[in-house]
């Protein structure tokens, strides 16, 4: 599956990027949170990888199960700044790459109480919660906070098509369950459920250009 391509970056875009990570900075020693906002400070930064959604998309209702068999709604979330991804445990390729990713935004959120990380199975017949349960512990996911969710097929793909990705109802190529376009994408989703942008889940940038965002996302408070 092709990687999301770049949006190229102009001279200006730069220099906001500069003004933007001072602001961040300065904000953060001010409001006790020097150490996550620090680190964020000193990633690379660049919106350039950034996609936005095509559309305006949100969040829709859900009632799915996590790998620990636990009920999680989509009210449960309300506040929180979610992270999402997409996979199926059949996959040897691209799923494996972007749960990597997701473990490492893990890893750089963890001083962070109200971010929280969801994967959404696009193959819930085969991905139960013990499969799941397997795969979380594969990736190290602290499942109160990485939450990997399957449910009923009509619930997930409604989710997921209504909220984050395309289905290509006539691309003959496509095998992906759901027939979904960009399941290697991570999805970033503000408190009040507004899906803010797309990452590309198959690049090595990705967590810290993820965490920049949710620093942005802190200070809309």
């Amino acid at each position: 599956m092709p990687p999301v391509p770049d949006i190229p970056a102009t001279p200006v875009q730069h220099r906001d990027e500069r003004l933007f990570l001072l602001i961040v900075m300065v904000l953060a020693a001010g409001a006790g949170l020097g150490s996550w906002f620090a680190a964020t400070a000193l990633s690379h930064h660049d919106r350039s990888q950034i996609r936005m959604p095509e559309k305006s998309r949100k969040l829709v209702n859900f009632s799915l199960t996590d790998s620990a068999g636990r009920d999680v709604t989509r009210a449960g979330l309300d506040g929180k700044i979610l992270v999402v991804s997409f996979l199926f445990t059949s996959c040897s390729l691209t799923c494996p790459e972007v749960s990597r990713r997701m473990a490492e935004i893990q890893r750089l959120t963890a001083e962070v109480p109200d971010v929280r990380l969801l994967s959404l199975t696009v193959d819930p017949r085969s991905d139960t919660p013990p499969v799941l349960a397997r795969w979380a512990a594969r990736f190290g996911a602290e499942t109160n906070r990485w939450r990997l969710l399957t449910g009923a097929k009509s619930v997930l793909y409604n989710l997921i098509g209504t909220s984050f990705l395309v289905v290509e109802t006539n691309n003959p190529f496509n095998s992906m369950p759901g027939n979904f376009a960009g399941t290697e994408r991570i999805a970033l989703v503000d408190r009040h459920g507004n899906i803010r942008a797309f990452f590309d889940g198959l690049r090595a940038e990705t967590p810290a250009a993820v965490v920049a965002e949710i620093a942005a996302l802190e200070l809309e408070k």
